[in-house]
């Protein structure tokens, strides 16, 4: 298949462009236009490029190969992150221009690897912008890619800077930009900006309260999820310590009985047949356990026929260590039909 470029001028004097297979329309300039013809010519060829890129990939069979993508905001646990798919065997690659995604792509599959891991962040040059189109337009050629955003609350960020004492990777750029020097809260908000629009339609892990290996086990889970699949994840976790961002659904359940009183019960979890035992003889329990049930059997088919991939139910007490613990348990038993299917307790690492 062979392509040309046709540049001109419109209306308004500016110059766009269109790209022709033959003598068909293949893509055309959304932009208002350039200044000059150069210009538009250069965007032109960045388009052809990712379009030629694209027949590659096209050219070789694609079902074998699974690619994760981490991104998200810097500080958040990407390296740790991207160290575990190494451990798994992956081929990974931290900072991948986005321009760069196709080609890489094409030539993994050309080595004949199976398992590709690319860490892309807002430090990538040049459009991020396009990051999303280009996910979509990956997944629409067949390709298994699973994308994985990970963030943290501000405190949580300021304190992991504070201890590393490095500065923030946008700071040069926002510098530049607006020509004073940003403070890290500044740096950190314009970095959530930029990314929000790959954040709203991913899967997300809030790693505010989680510990390296907590990280490290989450992704490993993830990555043997088959994409297409919707990941049903039920999460317990502490109020007190915030309700975690990642979660798509949240219930309360504080206002159950709390063997946290009880002096025997409070050194233990809510997995330990002590307290399960205890809380079970509770009509309440069972009742407040029953509705979050019947609500998620009821709507969880909606959210797949949303071409959702991940649905994480949140299930929050005070400390995060018995009743959220224990009524997670008993939602995973009640859907262990589903796969696949995942149990987190954010505040209990040990779990």
């Amino acid at each position: 298949m062979s392509y040309h470029i046709s540049t001109y001028q419109n209306a308004t004097g500016l110059w766009q462009w269109s790209i022709y297979s033959d003598d068909d329309l293949c893509q055309t300039d959304s932009s208002p236009g350039f200044d000059n013809q150069e210009a538009a010519h250069s965007a032109a060829t960045q388009a052809l490029q990712i379009l030629l890129a694209d027949d590659q990939i096209a050219t070789h069979s694609i079902d074998d190969l699974s690619v994760i993508l981490i991104t998200g905001i810097s500080g958040s646990g990407k390296s740790v992150a991207l160290r575990q798919l190494e451990d798994l065997n992956y081929n990974c690659v931290d900072n991948l221009p986005v321009a760069l995604i196709h080609d890489y792509v094409a030539s993994a599959r050309e080595e004949g690897l199976s398992r590709i891991a690319l860490a892309i962040d807002a430090r990538a040059p040049g459009g991020l912008e396009n990051l999303p189109s280009i996910i979509s337009g990956l997944r629409a050629m067949g390709m298994k890619i699973q994308v994985i955003f990970l963030e943290s609350n501000n405190e949580t960020l300021l304190h992991r800077y504070s201890e590393s004492r490095r500065s923030h990777p946008l700071t040069q750029r926002i510098e530049q930009e607006k020509g004073y020097y940003p403070s890290l809260e500044e740096c950190i908000q314009y970095e959530r900006e930029i990314l929000s629009p790959i954040r709203d339609t991913e899967h997300v892990i809030d790693t505010s309260d989680l510990t390296p290996s907590q990280l490290r086990a989450w992704v490993k889970d993830l990555s043997a999820v088959e994409p297409g699949e919707t990941l049903l994840t039920f999460e317990s976790f502490a109020f007190k310590k915030g309700v975690p961002s990642s979660a798509d659904l949240v219930f309360d359940v504080r206002c159950l009985p709390n063997p946290h009183y009880d002096a025997e019960l409070r050194p233990l979890t809510g997995r330990d047949e002590a307290v399960a035992q205890w809380l079970s003889e509770f009509d309440s329990v069972h009742e407040l356990i029953n509705d979050i049930s019947a609500y998620i059997a009821k709507w969880l088919p909606r959210y797949m026929q949303d071409t959702r991939s991940y649905l994480t139910v949140a299930i929050g007490c005070t400390g995060g260590q018995h009743r959220s613990v224990y009524v997670v348990e008993e939602l995973a038993k009640r859907f262990r039909s589903h796969r696949p299917l995942r149990v987190r307790h954010r505040a209990q690492a040990h779990l």
